[in-house]
């Protein structure tokens, strides 16, 4: 689901577009623009109101849920991710998505999540993917997320909502080689245009819309960027190992909300991404 991020919007399309065909991808266009087809030439874009942002993470993840189970019944798993979220497997673990998704047994599907970051590259070249000069990241237990589904899984603040008398022995699966490259630091340029449409929507007077982050976009990109410069570097192997350790196993199950996700733990090192994210 997108509105004006035409960036990010554009490193979805071609990333996925690639892995997956043009024709088996969607778009929620919140709020009529032509540009989001035109980015997205073979994509199917659904246009819903932009009327009122009441309740607007509610109603935006119902609304998404919804689609997501339709989809479901043409589908046997169902991709879903924020614009400025790619989803890249490691070549030397997963030959490519429809082999990864083959050996799946699981219904839910987590990724190890990565903060990407410009750090004093030059300006990115009009469709020039992200991930090929932007190596600068960190691991992240809050983008950790999960991204494809199957049998009507609902996703919910990051995670999996299913009955809470399930919520114990839920199959919770982060797969290795997998990772989740959030974008949103990747380009200095399209994030100040972003974080306008973000405080717009956290200005207005309607119950039930998004918080501080969105309040006050400036200062949370000021201070991921002096703490990602603050950090100190350790080995992509180590941290990564680390993290997966860390992450892939004992979740959160909150069982009063019905919820499943990955405990957003923060690490205290920054890593360079190896150079077969530049072609993933």
């Amino acid at each position: 689901m997108v509105y004006r991020d035409y960036w990010a919007l554009s490193q979805w399309y071609a990333h996925y577009s690639r892995h997956l065909g043009g024709n088996n991808l969607f778009v929620i266009a919140h709020g009529a623009d032509p540009m989001v087809q035109a980015i997205c030439p073979e994509a199917s874009v659904i246009t819903i109101p932009r009327d009122t942002f009441t309740g607007f993470d509610r109603v935006r993840g119902r609304l998404l849920n919804s689609i997501q189970d339709g989809l479901g019944e043409a589908y046997d798993w169902v991709i879903r991710t924020d614009a400025d979220e790619l989803i890249c497997l490691d070549p030397a673990l997963h030959a490519g998505f429809r082999e990864f998704f083959d050996k799946q047994t699981s219904r839910a599907l987590f990724a190890l999540g990565l903060n990407v970051a410009e750090a004093g590259e030059t300006e990115l070249a009009e469709n020039e993917m992200a991930l090929t000069s932007r190596s600068t990241a960190i691991i992240s237990g809050h983008y950790s997320k999960a991204w494809a589904v199957r049998d009507r899984i609902a996703l919910m603040r990051h995670g999996v909502q299913v009955k809470p008398k399930l919520v114990q022995r839920f199959d919770f699966c982060m797969p290795s080689g997998v990772y989740l490259a959030h974008l949103k630091y990747a380009n200095l340029a399209a994030l100040t245009q972003a974080n306008e449409h973000r405080h717009e929507v956290a200005a207005g007077t309607e119950k039930g819309l998004p918080g501080k982050a969105w309040k006050e976009p400036e200062k949370e990109a000021a201070r991921f960027f002096a703490e990602i410069a603050a950090l100190p570097e350790l080995d992509w192997d180590e941290a990564s190992s680390k993290a997966y350790a860390e992450l892939s196993k004992d979740p959160v199950r909150d069982t009063e909300n019905g919820l499943v996700r990955v405990r957003s733990k923060r690490f205290g090192d920054r890593v360079t991404l190896p150079d077969w994210f530049k072609n993933c």
